[in-house]
């Protein structure tokens, strides 16, 4: 199936609304069975493993924190079937707002496999290696060092 840009655009967009719904069944129609979803280390017991099982969660935050995301931007590179948002995530139980940016994954048939989340917030100092918790850096391709 060939994708268009409009495609991954309104995915992303659709997922973010079902998340905001609190609709297990809608946040897992946009998901891949095997989806995973990364996030900072210590943050929501990540990586989560599995479409159904990362639509239950997040409409377990909607139920418990009353959570809304709204999305703010969006680059999309639909050749490699990939999208990077930029969203603002309103945890209203607790007063607070969180924005980050995700980077998307997608398969042939428009699913999203892969969540990487990253979250504008100050450096933990405690930490001399920040990155994501769970994700195969080496397995991918990222460099180790600079040198």
């Amino acid at each position: 199936m060939t994708l268009s840009t409009a495609q991954l655009e309104s995915r992303v967009r659709e997922y973010m609304d079902a998340c905001t719904s609190g609709d297990a069944d809608a946040i897992a129609s946009h998901m891949s069975a095997d989806a995973v979803h990364y996030f900072p280390p210590d943050m929501y017991d990540g990586p989560w493993r599995g479409g159904r099982y990362i639509a239950e969660r997040w409409a377990e935050a909607v139920r418990a924190g009353r959570s809304a995301w709204t999305v703010d931007a969006l680059a999309i590179d639909v050749d490699r079937r990939v999208a990077v948002s930029e969203w603002t995530h309103f945890k209203r139980a607790a007063d607070v707002v969180l924005r980050g940016t995700e980077w998307y994954e997608f398969d042939g048939d428009g699913l999203i496999t892969e969540i990487r989340a990253y979250y504008a917030s100050p450096q933990d100092k405690s930490r001399s290696h920040l990155a994501l918790g769970g994700f195969d850096y080496p397995g991918r391709g990222y460099p180790a060092s600079a040198d």
